[in-house]
């Protein structure tokens, strides 16, 4: 059975909102298991015993989110090379367009030689104050659906071979 890993990262609820709706997505496919880590307790092992993962983080400040950041900080060198071809999704939850977040996830995923399996899944919160940029997210029906079409898509491609 192949396995998607599912590395998260959220302050304000937005971002794991985001991930659960890809989690629950990709696994009503059978053939998947779908584990969800904490970017703070992912480790080496955790990348080893995946076939392909999603990163899901917020974007804080025009860049990714620290403790995502520290997880590919803490991983990068312990899986050099011994990752190389698997596929990767990014979701990242924005204030406004989560380019940057984007950009940093797909250097690190191209040092590793993973595959993008599509382009990063960007959500706009549009919190600018920092009452709305530090208060608890709802995100949007459509924004869910949105990953969950990633998480789906993701899961049957391992699931046919086609990532």
């Amino acid at each position: 059975m192949k396995t998607l890993l599912i590395v998260v990262h959220s302050r304000t609820g937005g971002t794991r909102q985001m991930a659960d709706a890809a989690r629950e997505a990709a696994s009503r496919e059978t053939g998947i298991a779908v584990r969800m880590v904490a970017a703070g307790t992912a480790d080496c092992a955790d990348l080893l015993a995946a076939d392909g993962y999603i990163f899901a983080a917020p974007e804080n400040l025009a860049a990714l989110s620290g403790p995502m950041k520290d997880f590919f900080d803490r991983t990068y060198y312990g899986v050099l090379g011994r990752i190389e071809g698997r596929p990767y999704a990014a979701l990242i939850c924005a204030g406004s367009d989560g380019q940057n977040a984007a950009r940093q996830i797909a250097r690190i995923a191209t040092g590793w030689r993973l595959r993008p399996i599509g382009e990063p899944t960007l959500v706009c919160t549009h919190a600018q104050t920092p009452d709305a940029i530090l208060a608890e997210k709802t995100m949007a029906p459509n924004d869910l659906q949105r990953c969950r079409e990633v998480g789906a898509m993701f899961a049957a491609g391992l699931d046919f071979g086609i990532f």
